[in-house]
């Protein structure tokens, strides 16, 4: 058997690469690096990466994936990443907090669907929630009770929190096919005006206020409703800048015949065949979030800034 030939076929369809194992190339070094590896796990030493000893090294990525360092071709010296299917993915923001680090946040085993040890998922859109909590700490907390999940959250100083390799598919859209085909974030905002006090007593100032009847959706007019910090937005647009440039989704929107962002369910969405960024309510008629945010000019500007 050509080792070299196996290993280099596994990491193609399975999603790794030789510096999980602290090796460069697809090489005999490689080999070497992966007998240690399994010798060290208690596996048979044969120096190729079959389907369990990628599942082995992948759960242990994913238990400590903040203790290995991003190929430094991938992201320079304290550069941010996100993280797929053990992957490092650069992301232009300076404030971004992982799972197993210090002060983040993670899902609860048991509220999503793993994909661990299995070949790259390939989600084709995201989708965007805003989580009527005060902040992604609280929203983390709810989740857990509720059983459910998400990838992303976005607090309200911009703190990007990834709660969950976007490898599995968190339960957040709503359906089975909804899920698997997506990614997820939820981004810090508690609605309802009567919270207005609570974001100015803890320091962040005044939230945008969306006037009652300003915001369309489903057809109807919403109340008056918190709006998002401009630095949310800042933060929003780095994660789909970075989901775009990692995982291909791309910089696409639901537009109805005049070129506007449908405000209500997308046929296209609804029957998962959307590729790009929505909102939960052109999913299903039962959401409203995120109503009011201006997917086609952060796009644009996304567009822009590539």
């Amino acid at each position: 058997m050509d080792k070299v030939f196996y290993n280099k076929s596994s990491a193609d369809s399975l999603g790794w690469d030789p510096s999980w194992f602290g090796a460069k190339e697809h090489d005999d070094d490689l080999i070497d690096a992966i007998k240690d590896w399994q010798k060290k796990n208690g596996l048979t030493a044969d120096g190729l990466c079959g389907p369990t000893t990628y599942r082995r090294i992948w759960t242990e990525r994913e238990d400590q994936i903040s203790n290995y360092a991003p190929p430094t071709a991938v992201c320079g010296p304290g550069d941010k990443f996100i993280v797929h299917n053990g992957k490092f993915i650069p992301i232009d923001w300076d404030k971004v907090v992982l799972w197993d680090e210090p002060n983040g946040f993670e899902c609860k085993a048991g509220t999503y669907t793993s994909y661990a040890g299995k070949p790259d998922r390939e989600p084709h859109y995201f989708v965007n929630h805003w989580d009527v909590c005060l902040s992604t700490e609280s929203m983390a907390r709810v989740i857990k009770k509720r059983g459910i999940s998400i990838h992303f959250g976005i607090d309200n100083d911009g703190t990007i929190y990834q709660l969950l390799d976007t490898q599995h598919a968190a339960w957040q859209a709503g359906g089975r096919k909804w899920n698997h085909d997506s990614i997820g974030v939820e981004i810090a905002n508690a609605y309802y005006p009567k919270y207005q006090s609570w974001y100015k007593k803890n320091g962040f100032g005044p939230r945008p206020v969306n006037a009652k009847g300003s915001i369309k959706c489903h057809g109807g007019s919403l109340d008056e409703h918190l709006g998002f910090y401009d630095v949310q937005l800042e933060a929003l647009k780095a994660l789909w800048m970075a989901i775009h440039n990692g995982l291909g989704i791309p910089l696409e929107c639901p537009l109805d015949s005049s070129g506007k962002l449908v405000q209500g369910v997308d046929k296209e969405c609804e029957r998962s065949k959307f590729e790009g960024f929505i909102n939960h309510f052109n999913l299903t008629s039962r959401k409203i979030d995120c109503a009011g945010l201006d997917v086609v000019k952060l796009l644009e500007d996304c567009r822009r800034n590539k």
